[in-house]
């Protein structure tokens, strides 16, 4: 592996080298559009471009694309060569500030929501200087949004660049009251990214993994994750080598990938970056997972990042680790008596109270039919959105509803009882696995996102809801001054974590009794993307992405309008490879091992007569059995779904789908997977769990 001071960011035109590349007054041009947002003038961005290209050539690139991400949840890029012929059999490299800053792709080709017509096909691309540029493989890569020909977003950056506009914003109406006035507030992200890395060989062998992501039948392996031996185990030799190539290609592209390790399930793994601002954090978490997926096959592995791919194990989510900095001070860090700063008691109450009146966005935020799957399963935080604090701010938030005195908690320190072993100090809150939004140290951890999302919907929604939270406390106060101000300030946050107390659970949130008494508080449990989808589009959730200035009311609808519509795709995609899966690959596996079995029976039949054939009947039988049931069930999933095709309207095919179709689906995997247990080894069609899990 190369020196990694060497080539980290080195395929990446970042504000290191635009200062040794461009000239002195370009430079600081460039740097007052990307933190103070002025205007880019063409002039420089001819010369950006000019010395972009330059550099580009350098590292091998022959083509430029736009990258940008439409709203079906991928990343998109159109390639276009520096090739410029010169009229005489030559040609030259070429790369205009136009073309740099605006690009036109098909606008009616992607998901849009209604946004859009067939016939109207032109949209624009336009240049996000706040994320760098890179070279990848051959192509220049520049981060853009995407808009429609009438202005509309039609992508997942552009709300999410406005909803960081939006905190900046307010964020500097709170710390004004306090006398600071930083530059910046921006939010900052790190996404732990959960994945699974199996056979190349078995995964092209299961038409179920390759067409939809998970395995929509198999039975259980006859050893999954009970020992608990997998989780930071030692890392098989050709995934560390996968490991080893992965960091090398993000570090080349300046993505901080910092920690890997196995994870809880077997074939199981997770990779995690140091925190960046959201926006660039979201880029390099696509990166990164287009660079897992890319290289596995270089191993004979396939990466999957599907957050269910099997039924019985852990999924794979997104830990999005969220927090808060001014001029690159940490907003969320308590400090050493969390009860005297001021300042920061603020910000939690609003946060907490942005959680509590944006709980079911922030569901909606997460929702897609694999994370379904995972949400509430015990190995993911349930489908009811919560905030953990941990003991000492949790009693901090309880002496301030209270009116009580508090004293702040004593450092524990930890002896282990072996003099060469060193103690430390212990942290003053634990960390809580089962909580959605845990608060742990100096940060939150929002732990509901799955495993493939692009993690920008759920960071726009928070940095909207926690905006409008920040706007409430700055309206009420403003005006406030000296010692009335705090007074002020510390009823505000009385009064308000008193208001939203409810969403506080410093519990396990896996349990029943916690499922009862979050309906007793008033929490929602939107268990299905059917159920947590039309609060996207209830009037309180437009009025906010309005008034925060993040998405117009048509915006708005169009997203809700493509996650249904994508939703019910993906079902009906399921639906018809399980269909296809068990009527031609099956059903004739099962048959035939069915009809071996019965001429094996009479053969041991006819060559001893009183011969005990007992097992062989009893084989028989349970296949033939097993046959009809599965018939059964076939046939009545086929019901439900020529059932959904004939509903219209897209949310209640949604509901069917979600109450009707799946749970069908559900009957016909478990009469599968039933029958796989029976059937010769030899004989079963497709690679077992047992096979894709555990392998050398």
């Amino acid at each position: 592996m190369a020196d990694i001071s060497e080539i980290y960011g080195s395929m990446v035109f970042d504000e290191r080298t635009m200062q040794e590349r461009l000239p002195k007054a370009t430079y600081k041009s460039l740097i007052k559009t990307i933190e103070e947002g002025q205007p880019l003038d063409l002039d420089v961005a001819n010369v950006v471009a000019h010395a972009m290209k330059e550099w580009a050539i350098e590292r091998g690139a022959t083509h430029f694309a736009h990258w940008f991400q439409p709203l079906s949840c991928v990343t998109s890029e159109k390639h276009d060569a520096f090739l410029e012929p010169t009229g005489d059999g030559r040609a030259i490299m070429s790369f205009s500030g136009k073309e740099l800053i605006q690009g036109e792709p098909d606008a009616s080709s992607f998901p849009n929501g209604g946004l859009r017509s067939t016939f109207e096909a032109r949209g624009y691309t336009a240049w996000d200087p706040t994320s760098y540029a890179f070279v990848k493989d051959e192509v220049l890569c520049i981060p853009t949004a995407f808009c429609s020909y009438t202005g509309e977003a039609l992508d997942k950056k552009t709300p999410l660049l406005r909803s960081m506009h939006a905190i900046d914003e307010q964020a500097k109406r709170v710390l004004s009251l306090f006398g600071e006035t930083p530059q910046r507030v921006m939010t900052t992200v790190g996404n732990e990214q959960e994945f699974f890395l199996i056979p190349e060989k078995d995964y092209a062998h299961r038409e179920d993994l390759v067409l939809t992501g998970r395995t929509l039948f198999g039975a259980p392996p006859c050893k999954g994750q009970e020992l608990e031996e997998h989780y930071f185990g030692a890392i098989r030799p050709t995934v560390n080598e996968f490991m080893k190539e992965l960091d090398e290609e993000l570090w080349k592209l300046g993505v901080s990938a910092k920690t890997k390790h196995n994870e809880v399930a077997p074939a199981q793994h997770e990779l995690a970056p140091i925190f960046t601002n959201a926006n660039r954090a979201v880029d390099e978490n696509l990166l990164t997972m287009e660079k897992m997926r890319l290289l596995a096959s270089h191993y004979g592995l396939v990466c999957l990042l599907h957050e269910k791919p099997f039924e019985g194990i852990n999924g794979s989510g997104k830990h999005n680790n969220w927090s808060l900095s001014a001029d690159g001070k940490n907003l969320l860090d308590p400090g050493e008596s969390p009860m005297e700063n001021l300042r920061f008691l603020v910000i939690l109450a609003c946060i907490i109270a942005a959680v509590d009146d944006c709980q079911e966005l922030l569901r909606m935020s997460v929702a897609s039919a694999g994370n379904d799957h995972r949400l509430g399963a015990n190995e993911a935080p349930p489908a009811i959105v919560s905030v953990f604090l941990g003991d000492e701010l949790g009693a901090i938030v309880d002496a301030l509803i209270a009116g009580d005195e508090y004293t702040s908690a004593e450092k524990v320190s930890m002896d282990l009882g072996v003099a060469e072993l060193p103690s430390f100090l212990v942290d003053n809150t634990d960390r809580n696995r089962t909580s959605p939004f845990a608060f742990t140290g100096n940060k939150f951890e929002f732990r509901m996102p799955g495993s493939h999302v692009n993690p920008a919907d759920c960071n726009m929604v928070l940095n909207t809801a926690v905006a409008k939270g920040f706007k409430d406390f700055a309206d009420a106060l403003e005006g406030a001054t000296g010692e009335g101000f705090e007074a002020a300030a510390l009823s505000y946050i009385k009064q308000s974590l008193k208001a939203h107390q409810r969403i506080i659970f410093n519990g396990n949130g896996y349990s029943e009794e916690w499922e009862a008494e979050a309906a007793c508080r008033g929490l929602a449990n939107n268990r299905t993307t059917a159920d947590a989808l039309p609060c996207y589009v209830a009037s309180e959730s437009i009025a906010l992405f309005e008034t925060m200035g993040v998405m117009s009311e048509p915006e708005v609808r169009s997203r809700y309008e493509v996650k249904l519509e994508k939703y019910n795709k993906l079902v009906n995609i399921e639906a018809r490879v399980m269909q296809r899966m068990a009527h031609r690959t099956y059903l004739p596996a099962i048959n035939a091992f069915a009809r071996e079995t019965a001429e094996g029976l009479q053969v041991f039949k006819a060559a001893s007569p009183s011969g005990k054939v007992r097992q062989q009947q009893s084989l028989l039988d349970a296949l033939l059995e097993g046959i009809d049931r599965i018939d059964l069930a076939l046939s009545a999933m086929e019901a439900r779904m020529d059932e959904a095709c004939a509903i219209e309207d897209q949310q209640e095919r949604a509901n069917h789908n979600a109450h009707v179709l799946l749970p069908a689906m559900e009957r016909l995997r478990a009469e599968v997977d039933a029958v796989e247990g029976i059937v010769g080894r030899d004989r079963w069609p497709v690679p077992s769990y047992n096979n894709m899990l555990f392998y050398v």
